[in-house]
């Protein structure tokens, strides 16, 4: 059986990235084949490591503001892994249009928001101060624009009275690990139907 190869790009302890990891076992048609982070001292690389999986760093430091150098080095560190699929799971690093075109329709995300609301930083102060009744969170496909590529999945949790931007998000956190391991499974399985939890 041939599994789709699935590279996974990180910034911090990669709690996303370990629920993505454990998901592709057994009859699973992908397997994690790369971690990658931009900060050497990522602790999702050594949980990486840990689950057997090839983990590497590409110090975003190193490059300054040349940003086209650093995602060079990217593809140079993706390249021997050949992978099918790239999840961003906590990446946090804007990636420009001559890296994201190569990889139209393979590469996904993970955003805490119910898009198309708060694209961006700081959804869960800015859903609570909005007065919303619903937050969540969105696996969508990475196209050119910010956080506006087409939506594989959604996730609902309710905003409870006297939240906390903390509460919210541990809440939010917990069904990122539910959604993003399903909608990458369909996704390998060739569905690209939404799905909603």
């Amino acid at each position: 059986m041939s599994r789709q190869r699935v590279a996974i790009l990180i910034s911090g302890g990669g709690s996303n990235m370990v629920a993505l990891v454990r998901s592709m076992t057994g009859d699973h048609p992908a397997r994690p084949v790369l971690v990658l982070s931009d900060n050497p001292e990522a602790g999702g690389l050594v949980r990486a490591g840990a689950l057997g999986v090839p983990a590497v760093a590409v110090d975003r430091r190193r490059f300054g503001r040349d940003r086209a150098a650093f995602e060079r080095a990217l593809t140079e560190a993706l390249a021997p892994h050949r992978p099918d699929l790239i999840c961003l799971a906590g990446f946090m690093r804007i990636l420009s249009a001559d890296f994201v075109r190569p990889w139209a329709g393979r590469m996904l995300n993970i955003h805490p928001s119910l898009l198309p609301l708060y694209p961006g930083l700081h959804t869960h102060r800015r859903a609570i101060e909005a007065g919303d009744r619903w937050h969540g969170c969105t696996v969508h496909e990475v196209t050119e624009e910010l956080d506006a590529g087409p939506i594989l999945g959604q996730a609902r949790v309710p905003i409870l009275p006297g939240d906390t931007e903390a509460a919210l998000a541990a809440r939010v956190l917990e069904r990122e690990h539910v959604l993003y391991p399903a909608v990458l499974r369909r996704l390998c399985e060739g569905q690209r139907g939404r799905i909603d939890l």
